[in-house]
């Protein structure tokens, strides 16, 4: 089998991977441990493998990992700071819009794709980005409540680093 090496960053490390040419990203992260990395429809339609890829979502079963060459990827194992929540996973905790779990990583990343380059999205915006996540449990009201939820969260952040934590 001809195999070729990829050099990468996940979740701000640095990695040198083996892999076939035909590797899908899906599979490859799967294989190196990246299990939130979800395997849904395989044809880019559920949004349950959405990654971030040098900060754009992209669905990585439809990409291959000899793509992701030299770019960064961050999967939903490095959204959190260590132990510290990320305000948008705290937001869908509080808001209930998490249940079974299977979508709710994909979800996340496509709207923390969202909240980097539009911090202050509507409604429709929220429900235009996470409009490639199927999601059989939450009906989607949950999820966009605590996106807009977290996008108030970042700009309260933001502000106070600005302003050196006054209020």
């Amino acid at each position: 089998m001809n195999t070729m090496e990829i050099h990468l960053q996940v979740n701000g490390e640095s990695k040198r991977w083996s892999i076939a040419p035909g590797d899908l990203l899906l599979d490859v992260l799967r294989r190196e441990g990246y299990f939130g990395v979800k395997r849904g429809c395989e044809r880019g339609e559920c949004g349950a493998c959405t990654v971030l890829l040098d900060g754009k979502a992209v669905n990585a079963c439809l990409m291959f990992a000899a793509q992701a060459d030299g770019r960064e990827i961050l999967t939903i194992e490095g959204l959190a700071q260590g132990d510290r929540l990320d305000p948008l996973q705290e937001a869908f905790l509080d808001h209930g819009a998490v249940q079974c779990g299977f979508c709710a990583p994909g979800m996340l990343l496509n709207a923390r794709a969202l909240l980097m380059s539009n911090p202050d999205p509507t409604e429709d915006e929220v429900r235009d980005a996470l409009s490639g996540n199927m999601c059989r449990c939450t009906g989607y009201v949950k999820p966009v409540e605590a996106v807009l939820a977290a996008a108030r969260a970042y700009r309260r952040r933001s502000k106070a680093a600005r302003t050196g934590g006054a209020r």
